[in-house]
C-alpha cells in the first residue's frame, strides 16, 4: 500500500474536483465534498466513496431548507487498491467523478457503461 498522508490527499481531491468541466460544476448545488480515512463502520472496507443525498434528477419544488448533500472519498482504501502515486491520481479522479454523476441522478448501471464502475 502506497501511503498518502492527509492534507496532500485532500490537495489531490481538490484538484479532482477542479478538473470537473465548469459547465457540470456550476450545476451542482448544495452539496459539500468530505475526505476521510475509512468508511464508516458497517460499510465495506474496500468502499473508496458514497454519495449521500437527494440527487438533482429527484428534486422537487418541495425542496427546500434540507442539509447538503454528502460526498465522502475515502483515503485508505484507495490508497490500499494503488501502488503508486499516479494510480492514486487516477483513481481520485475516477471516485469523485462516479459520486458526482450520483448527484445527478446517474445510477451505477450507466457509470458501468461510462467506465467509472
Amino acid at each position: 500500500m502506497i501511503h498518502i498522508d492527509r492534507p496532500d490527499f485532500e490537495e489531490l481531491v481538490s484538484r479532482a474536483l477542479d478538473g470537473i468541466p465548469v459547465e457540470l460544476s456550476s450545476m451542482m448545488d448544495n452539496v459539500a465534498i468530505f475526505v476521510l480515512d475509512d468508511p464508516p463502520p458497517g460499510e465495506p472496507r474496500d468502499l473508496l466513496g458514497v454519495y449521500e443525498g437527494i440527487p438533482l434528477t429527484d428534486r422537487t419544488t418541495a425542496y427546500a431548507g434540507v442539509l447538503p448533500d454528502r460526498i465522502s472519498i475515502f483515503r485508505n482504501p484507495i490508497l490500499a487498491i494503488s501502488d503508486t502515486p499516479d494510480a492514486v491520481v487516477e483513481e481520485i479522479e475516477i471516485t469523485v467523478v462516479h459520486e458526482i454523476a450520483h448527484h445527478f441522478g446517474i445510477d451505477d448501471a450507466r457509470l458501468h457503461d461510462l467506465g467509472y464502475a
